[in-house]
């Protein structure tokens, strides 16, 4: 396989096993679109995007939504001695072929002269700022770093930004402060001269997200619930959030925060406790596998897909004003539930002895007592917890015209499905 090279994305081929026909008949519909985008030759200009991130989860999904939708997509890349590409495989299209719109850029969110010259460069209509340290236990091992990145790492961009004048003060404020922008792009440079009007020049997404309410003071958490963050992760994150807010009220861009609740896929992260569960699942109902080991199984958290949920990132950018939005279900489900949903999708009961929430608490096969499948590890357990979060998504769906279309369920048995699949393929038998 063919493997990327410095503003050259990966070979094209299949990532992710689905599961549920409905599903799999999206996903396949989505694909396709891509592909008809990917070999076509716009026959006019093209909106360009920047995404950091682009290879997580979320960022291979954004890219496939864009894609289809005409975008030409710009990617920032950390250098790495070994390929991390594997979940944008299926989207390449070499360089010197036509129709090619898909590129990736090395930098990082730390380094500002990097992200100033992907910025410069590009010129992108769209931002999309995905990349961060994300995952909530290790930021406490690592809450320097995670503050750079996660923190201080997005005013690296809004200000390359606004340094470039690549966004700024509406046509009014601009008059009035006596600013003239120098960028003058034309449409086929990512439509920026067709973004005039309250706010010029390019939009900027930020990935914000669900652990600011940490300790949360209402039930359910919505655009106006106080943040209460609880992990270095988070404390980066708010920083972030009102990086955003200050830059759009003080410099007149189009900025917005999505506050998004936990969105899950196949394509997770292993180190995830979702994907975490699954893989575990799927290992075990091989035979490959024993036992799971999990921290807190009474943990409430609203779980979404992922494919929905980048589709209301790209709905936020499209607004003619920008602001800050949650994207949740409205549901909230416990990681025992997850669990026992899981094993469910592979026709096993989960049965639950010990004292409940304690290190004495195990789940066994219903069928068999003596056969522990799930096992509490003390190691797990956050320095401090956050108990439950539940989203609000009326605002999302009042402006946006957004809602979640994948259910909890079919979620879970998706990712089971994916897995089992990837298990019986011989990719997760080590």
């Amino acid at each position: 396989m063919a493997q990327p090279t410095y503003l050259s994305p990966p070979e094209l081929g299949r990532h992710d096993t689905e599961s549920c026909e409905n599903l799999e008949a999206r996903e396949q519909q989505a694909r396709e679109a891509v592909t008809v985008q990917l070999t076509a030759t716009p026959s006019t200009p093209v909106r360009r995007a920047l995404i950091t991130g682009i290879t997580g989860q979320d960022g291979a999904y954004l890219t496939e939504l864009l894609l289809a939708k005409g975008y030409e997509v710009h990617g920032i890349i950390r250098r790495s001695s070994s390929f991390n590409t594997g979940r944008i495989d299926h989207l390449y299209r070499d360089r010197h072929e036509t129709g090619v719109r898909l590129y990736l850029h090395y930098g990082d969110l730390t380094d500002g002269t990097s992200l100033t010259a992907v910025l410069g460069r590009v010129k992108p209509a769209e931002v999309y700022n995905l990349a961060a340290m994300s995952h909530v236990h290790v930021s406490f091992d690592e809450p320097e770093y995670t503050a750079q990145a996660d923190g201080v790492g997005v005013l690296h961009m809004l200000d390359a930004m606004r340094v470039l004048e690549l966004a700024g003060f509406n046509p009014e404020q601009a008059r009035l402060r006596g600013h003239v922008a120098s960028l003058s792009a034309t449409p086929g440079e990512g439509e920026v001269r067709g973004r005039e009007g309250a706010y010029w020049g390019a939009r900027f997404y930020q990935a914000s997200t669900s652990e600011l309410y940490g300790k949360v003071r209402e039930i359910p958490q919505t655009e106006t619930t106080p943040f209460y963050p609880r992990s270095p992760y988070a404390v980066a994150k708010q920083y972030a959030y009102w990086m955003v807010v200050n830059y759009r009220e003080a410099f007149g861009m189009h900025a917005t925060n999505g506050i998004l609740f936990n969105h899950e896929s196949p394509r997770r992260g292993p180190t995830f406790v979702t994907r975490k569960i699954t893989r575990a699942v799927a290992r075990i109902h091989r035979g490959l596998q024993q036992t799971l080991y999990l921290g807190n199984l009474d943990s409430k958290r609203d779980w979404g897909h992922a494919r929905d949920y980048v589709e209301g990132m790209w709905r936020m950018l499209q607004q003619d004003e920008p602001d800050d939005y949650v994207l949740a279900t409205g549901e909230t489900h416990s990681v025992r539930e997850f669990v026992e949903r899981a094993f469910a999708a592979v026709g096993m009961e989960i049965a639950w002895v010990g004292e409940r929430g304690s290190v004495s608490e195990r789940g066994v096969d219903a069928r068999d007592p003596d056969r522990v499948l799930v096992s509490v590890d003390a190691r797990y357990f956050r320095p401090t917890e956050v108990d439950l979060l539940l989203g609000s998504p009326e605002k999302a769906r009042r402006v946006l015209g957004w809602e979640r279309t994948v259910t909890f369920p079919e979620l879970v048995e998706e990712m089971v499905r994916a897995d089992v699949a990837l298990v019986d393929a011989g990719k997760l038998n080590d």
